[in-house]
């Protein structure tokens, strides 16, 4: 690999990011006109409404939140159950190359539940234990289904703030063919064929047999279909084991900026859909902003601490960025971006292996996570739980000022506050009551392969990245035991729809209240003081919460690293 050239690799993050942004304000404006049902006309609207005579749903009668959460919780139990049966039976069903058995019963709750929550947390090597059929049938469809979801949340809360006077917020239904007939699956099926174009393997063949100084196998399968939603829905979940870093999957540094792209797509668009419904273009600029400051400030961060490296390296001769675990043909800026960007959202795709980052590389990742990922976010869940740091931030500056907290003319009082204070503890404490746990019991002190302050990270990035439905992990932790595949599927399920529907009830609660006319005293949301404010209360909120975890942790292997030890 080349030596690593910061003027070089900063100009081509900000160049990438002002495409990002330029794409994101367009496909924003586009979800927009999806929502409206503006683009609910011709073959692509008789399709639309085939589904809705299919399903038995009138596209015309909205809900309130309790029945979109009802619908919500349905949909995502019956994904979970046919999700579970495919992988539990998937010895017996065609399409199975390996002839892999199903899994194991506490296996299969795990890996159902992570993909129905979009966490897409992975206790298996899904080359050597997935069939095609459960790659295809269950995986990349709960693929799109659970972004799906997300995402619909989010315009559903969207609703709810913008609109007045009314107890609907839209209908669950409806929000879900829309995002994934115009949405999904178009973007998915060109993303598709632009990553086949490049290398990444799209077939049914069995797996190629090799010989020459032993016999080994190389794994074929459907890639390309599964790589496209994978990323561009925040899921994360490789068709490898070695996920993105794996050639078939991510074969050269096109396709590592095309994955990065489809990963930032959708919530880089969502603030801009937002200021398209609720008619204030500024207000979705604002959020925006707060996001891409973040992303470029910890993309500079985790770059400068790998680029620093280990300071014991020189002194034995070994010079240059330490590349164990990393991928020379992405070099530091494609690995930077890329873990950046996929634990900025809750996407958990790495194209490196984290474990191996610097500790303080490590803690940028970690942190990204542990912020609640509204650093862009997951699709449609780091924008909701955007906006309830949004009401936090107004109800603070309103007690500094003596004045009602207000959001776009809505008065925010006791049950949005509190409803706002769940999205954002709920992940925060599951974190830290299951990292407890785990530090007092066999099974937990057991899965940390690396010893002292590393052993603690691993284990509490597994824990943030199950709560707040990443799925990316520390390659040195161990969980495959039934504590914590157990633990695991409990804190991806809460940590998903406990906050999804919390962001409804207050939604539903901002749906009903009539606005309140700007007056001398009201906080603009909209101003560069907000975008500063909004980005003190993100970063004071997770560095306090997690702060004496970070010291034990990456902080303390850091001075141990420099120290020599």
């Amino acid at each position: 690999m080349a030596t690593p050239d910061p003027l070089v690799d900063g100009a081509t993050v900000l160049l990438f990011m002002l495409v990002v942004t330029v794409a994101a304000f367009f496909f924003g404006k586009y979800l927009g006109r999806v929502y409206s049902g503006s683009l609910s006309r011709g073959i692509p609207g008789r399709i639309e409404r085939g589904i809705y005579r299919l399903i038995g749903t009138n596209p015309d009668q909205e809900s309130g939140w309790r029945q979109y959460a009802k619908d919500m919780l349905l949909f995502s139990a019956m994904g979970f159950t046919v999700l579970f049966f495919i992988l539990l039976l998937q010895g017996l069903l065609p399409l199975n190359p390996m002839g892999v058995p199903g899994f194991s019963l506490h296996s299969t709750l795990n890996i159902a539940v992570s993909f129905v929550t979009n966490t897409n947390w992975q206790v298996y090597s899904g080359e050597m234990a997935a069939g095609y059929l459960a790659q295809m049938a269950g995986f990349t469809v709960q693929n799109f289904l659970s972004a799906a979801m997300g995402i619909a949340v989010a315009i559903a809360v969207m609703r709810g703030i913008t609109r007045r006077n009314t107890n609907r917020i839209g209908n669950f239904w409806v929000d879900m063919t829309r995002t994934i007939l115009y949405v999904l699956l178009p973007v998915a099926f060109v993303a598709a064929l632009v990553l086949a174009s490049q290398g990444v393997i799209q077939n049914l063949d069995p797996y190629a047999v090799v010989t020459g100084g032993g016999q080994g196998l190389i794994a074929m399968g459907p890639v390309a279909s599964q790589e496209a939603i994978k990323e561009l829905g925040t899921n994360g979940g490789g068709f490898f084991n070695a996920n993105a870093a794996h050639p078939y999957e991510n074969p050269n540094p096109f396709t590592n900026l095309f994955e990065i792209f489809l990963i930032l797509l959708i919530p880089a668009s969502l603030p801009f859909t937002f200021g398209e419904i609720c008619g204030s273009r500024r207000e979705g600029a604002a959020i925006y902003a707060v996001m891409l400051i973040l992303f470029l400030l910890a993309f500079t961060g985790l770059y400068l601490a790998e680029l620093g490296g280990n300071p014991a390296l020189p002194a034995i001769g070994v010079s240059g960025v330490p590349m164990e675990g990393k991928e020379v043909r992405f070099g530091l800026g494609g690995t930077a971006l890329y873990a950046v960007a996929t634990t900025a959202t809750s996407c958990g795709a790495v194209n490196a292996m984290h474990d191996s980052f610097t500790p303080l590389a490590g803690m940028v990742s970690l942190l990204l996570i542990l912020l609640g990922e509204v650093v862009f976010g997951g699709a449609g869940s780091g924008f909701y739980t955007y906006l309830a740091f949004i009401v936090v931030a107004v109800f603070i500056a309103g007690l500094m000022i003596g004045r009602t907290p207000e959001y776009l003319g809505k008065k925010m009082e006791r049950r949005e506050i509190t409803m706002a204070v769940v999205v954002i503890l709920v992940p925060t404490l599951l974190v830290l009551l299951f990292t407890g746990i785990s530090l007092l019991v066999p099974a937990g002190a057991g899965a940390m392969l690396n010893p002292g302050p590393h052993g603690l990270t691993e284990l509490i990035y597994a824990y943030a990245s199950m709560a707040n439905n990443n799925g990316s992990a520390f390659a040195g932790f161990d969980a495959t035991s039934p504590f914590f595949t157990l633990t695991g599927a409990l804190v991806m399920a809460i940590g998903r729809f406990v906050p999804a529907v919390a962001m409804l009830a207050l939604a539903g609660s901002l749906a009903e209240k009539k606005t309140v006319p700007a007056g001398p005293g009201t906080l603009p949301t909209a101003a560069p003081a907000f975008v500063l404010w909004m980005l003190f209360v993100i970063v004071i909120v997770g560095v306090l919460t997690f702060f004496p975890l970070l010291t034990m942790g990456p902080v303390a292997e850091h001075f141990l690293m420099i120290g020599g030890t």
